[in-house]
């Protein structure tokens, strides 16, 4: 395994030396001010310094220079944050820490806090309570009471269809509702995501619920460092259990039906093709949010985050339209232009010279990928792939290089497994 790369950059530096010894002795004072209840109509004047100081202030962040190519012009989303997923560089920003409604991008949160509690292998029978307090005009992938489902089959309902079934199916198997958003807030502020409060483990629309592109960029960070949460959310496509019938013979079957990744990136559609390089992560849309939406994406060997909420423009798919011209700036932009902050780490990372651990899920033995000698996946759009489902990562073996529940120094690269990677095409 490659040593760790470190950057060397003044201003990385006296960021890491504020937030360590911030950290050792006065651990409240990085805290932001609590969520209001309320998502403001206007970005206020001062917001969360989360990252820097030039995150915090309203309008759009950048750093343009001789070199530096010129921000997109035809953006409308009320706030959106580009980043480099491995070094956590904010390459530019636009009301990054606007406390917004986040829809369906809030299951990031919710993926990140509880896929590590089951093996997707764990089966579980749904029970009438299971599906009980289902927000009316939710999206749903189709679950039938009474009925078997392994964790796996949940987890692909939630991050293709966001299923807000699936949702509720493992919140039940993890307590219950109450105790879900309980621990996706602890791990949000653990993840120092302090501009996030859940109150509905889907996205819902909920009084005081919010979130920033800032938090929510970081929270695909860290979920990315998850084998099974890069596999899931870059499948384009996988079969899923149906409702168990009586055949003519009067034999129970039970077949399958197909779903899609509702992330236009990823699978296309008639306005929206394919990006090149994508590989997740999640989507979302409310009455009250808007479209939200959260992508990574790989080209020449650089991994860049982008988040975007509330498109202003009322045009089909403009979320993933404003995305990807995004992802095309910070390509080009990647290596040029100054950053004006980073994503910070969690503040279990404050630990100086504590190295990583691997990312392992139940079931995986110290996060070892599908085994050596699998082959990447060249196509996004590819319609089959091991175990039958379209997927835009490459499988590649190894251990996991990670960050989740392991502590790294402030400014030392954070490079995502293999697995996040898979081959542009030409």
């Amino acid at each position: 395994m490659p040593a760790p790369e470190y950057t060397v950059r003044p201003w990385l530096l006296v960021a890491a030396t504020v937030l360590l010894s911030t950290a050792l002795t006065a651990p409240a004072a990085v805290a932001a001010p609590k969520p209001s209840t309320t998502p403001s109509a206007t970005p206020p004047a001062n917001m969360s310094t989360v990252g820097g100081a030039r995150l915090g202030q309203p309008g759009t962040q950048v750093n343009l220079a001789p070199g530096v190519p010129v921000l997109p012009k035809d953006l409308s989303a009320r706030s959106w944050i580009v980043a480099d997923a491995e070094s956590g560089e904010v390459l530019a920003a636009h009301n990054a820490h606007w406390r917004l409604a986040p829809a369906s991008t809030l299951k990031m949160l919710f993926a990140d806090t509880l896929l590590p509690k089951w093996p997707g292998t764990t089966r579980h029978r749904v029970e009438v309570s299971d599906l009980a307090g289902i927000g009316s005009g939710s999206s749903m992938v189709g679950i039938k009471e009474e009925e078997t489902y392994t964790v796996h089959d949940l987890w692909l309902g939630v991050f293709l269809r966001s299923g807000n079934d699936a949702v509720h199916v493992l919140s039940a198997m993890n307590g219950g509702v109450k105790n879900t958003v309980a621990e996706m807030n602890e791990h949000a502020e653990e993840l120092q995501a302090l501009d996030t409060h859940a109150v509905s483990p889907d996205g819902y629309d909920a009084e005081g619920q919010v979130s920033s592109a800032y938090d929510l960029t970081l929270i695909a960070r860290s979920g990315l460092q998850k084998k099974d949460f890069r596999e899931y959310a870059s499948t384009v496509r996988a079969k899923f259990p149906g409702e168990t019938k009586k055949n003519k013979k009067g034999k129970k079957v039970r077949g399958t039906f197909e779903i899609q990744n509702t992330n236009r990136l990823l699978s296309g559609d008639t306005d929206v093709p394919v990006y090149q390089g994508i590989a997740g992560v999640k989507n979302g849309n409310t009455t009250n949010a808007g479209a939200t939406f959260t992508g990574v994406a790989e080209q020449r060997g650089k991994v860049l985050l982008v988040t975007v909420m509330n498109p202003q423009k009322d045009e089909s798919n403009e979320v993933y339209k404003e995305t990807a011209r995004l992802f095309d700036w910070g390509f080009k932009a990647a290596g040029k232009v100054e950053p004006v902050g980073e994503l910070v780490p969690p503040k279990s990372a404050a630990v100086a010279g504590a190295r990583p651990g691997p990312s392992a899920s139940p079931g995986e033995a110290g996060g070892a990928g599908a085994g050596a000698g699998s082959k990447p996946v060249a196509s996004a759009a590819a319609s089959s792939a091991t175990d039958g489902m379209g997927t835009a990562l490459g499988i590649i073996g190894g251990v996991l290089v990670a960050l989740a529940g392991g502590a790294f120094l402030v400014n030392r690269r954070w490079p995502l497994p293999d697995l996040v990677r898979r081959r542009s095409r030409p």
